[in-house]
């Protein structure tokens, strides 16, 4: 709840109100709002006093004002103090902040080395995943976020799309693999789904709600569909290149069975 003002700078808040807690008057002084105690036959000052909130982004520092709350010291879910003390700084990394952060796309394997396969032989696709761990500092307090990969997508080039929870590994596995069918210059992008979990001052590690995505650099793969062909043994030409230059003729075609697969 918020007290209403006067030009005066005082304040009050609804009677019987968390707020009023025995504070009829209120006066705002800079950013925090101090009761002005209303004492009792005893002239003991009132138990509870309100706290005014302030959210800051992790990435960029800046700040929000959240309003404020009413805090009666020893009850659950409040803050013990005086009326009028600072309130204190609770940092929380939401999932928009974590996108914001610098995380790094993983290096996607994609195929054999040498940059081409023959079609309808296994596009063995893996990577190698790693938790990557973020400093930052907020209001003079080390927050460390940690983002973990949960899950990847590969998109083929022509259509297909493949989600998994499997790293995969390298050739001769096909944990994670595909098979294209025609030939052919295809890109085949990475997009890594990141959970994220901070330490505050070296505290627990909490989780952020949400995940974010990030892409890898495209991988270009020529499928070569080797078919025979018959040439004059005693002609000078050189023979045609395994792989072509990439060139709107040799671009890929989409593939007409095409769809996404969970794995």
């Amino acid at each position: 709840m918020t007290p209403e003002c006067s030009e005066a700078g005082e304040c009050g808040f609804a009677p019987g109100s968390c707020e009023a807690q025995g504070q009829a008057r209120w006066r705002l002084t800079g950013t925090d709002v101090v009761g002005i105690p209303q004492p009792g036959a005893s002239g003991a000052a009132a138990d509870a006093y309100s706290q005014r909130g302030t959210r800051t982004e992790v990435a960029t520092g800046a700040t929000s004002d959240l309003g404020f709350r009413c805090v009666t010291p020893g009850q659950p879910g409040s803050t013990g103090g005086v009326a009028g003390a600072g309130a204190p700084v609770v940092i929380t990394v939401t999932q928009e902040d974590f996108a914001r952060l610098p995380v790094e796309p993983l290096v996607p394997h994609a195929g054999p080395e040498a940059g081409w396969i023959p079609v309808n032989s296994p596009t063995v696709l893996y990577v190698e995943p790693t938790d990557q761990i973020l400093d930052t500092t907020l209001l003079g307090t080390p927050v460390q976020v940690r983002a973990i990969p949960v899950s990847y997508t590969w998109s083929m080039g022509d259509g297909a799309t493949i989600t998994t929870t499997k790293r995969g590994k390298p050739y001769p596995s096909e944990e994670v693999a595909y098979y294209y069918e025609t030939e052919g210059w295809y890109d085949i992008t990475l997009t890594t789904t990141f959970a994220g979990q901070y330490s505050v001052n070296g505290g627990p590690w909490q989780d952020i709600d949400g995940t974010i995505t990030i892409d890898s650099t495209p991988v270009p793969l020529y499928s070569n569909s080797l078919e025979s062909r018959l040439v004059n043994p005693n002609s000078t030409e050189p023979p045609e290149p395994i792989v072509p230059d990439r060139t709107p003729d040799t671009e890929g075609h989409p593939n007409p069975r095409a769809g996404h697969e969970t794995r």
